[in-house]
Parts: C-alpha cells; sequence; structure tokens
C-alpha cells in the first residue's frame, strides 16, 4: 500500500526551476490523498501566470506515478488559499537565507 510519506518524499524531488528548494518546502503542496493505487496531490504555485506551470505539474504526476503500487497520479494547481512565503519550511527559508 501507497503511503502519504512515500509520496512527500518523492515530492522532495520536485522544484520549481526558479527557485532552489523541493516544492514540499517551498509549501506548495497542500494535500495529498491516497484512494488505494490512486494519488491525487492538491498543490499552488508561487504565482498565477507562472511559466514553470506545466513543467512542475508534469514533473510532479511522473514522480508519483513511478513509486511502486501506484497506478495513477494525478495534480490539481487551485489557488485558494493563495501561497505566501510563510508556508516555507523552517529548512526552506535556511536555504533562502530567510531564517
Amino acid at each position: 500500500m501507497v503511503t502519504r510519506e512515500q509520496v512527500v518524499d518523492a515530492l522532495r524531488d520536485c522544484f520549481d526551476p526558479e527557485i532552489p528548494i523541493n516544492i514540499v518546502d517551498l509549501g506548495l503542496v497542500y494535500d495529498v490523498a491516497i484512494d488505494d493505487d490512486h494519488v491525487n496531490v492538491v498543490m499552488t504555485l508561487t504565482a498565477r501566470g507562472c511559466p514553470a506551470h506545466t513543467f512542475i505539474s508534469d514533473n510532479v504526476r511522473q514522480r508519483v506515478a513511478k513509486i511502486s503500487g501506484v497506478k495513477s497520479a494525478n495534480v490539481q494547481v487551485v489557488w485558494d488559499p493563495p501561497w505566501d512565503i510563510s508556508r516555507v519550511s523552517e529548512e526552506g527559508k535556511k536555504r533562502l537565507g530567510l531564517a
């Protein structure tokens, strides 16, 4: 059975190409739902109209789909609540020089 921890670990390999922090530490992942062998990731981006929207979504989908036991992966990009810097993890803040 696929676990949330496996999915989150896989998402730590996904990056916004303009920011050197993974999308988990950047605070872009809002929810991970697992229904048997299907995974749904709800996430946002740092800004509407992000030119890397497709790249990031495809990368998330592909990375999650590689997890053993995952038959399908879906990525839903949402804008509410909007992302802001307060969502960045302590590790992310350190890497950005904000801590």
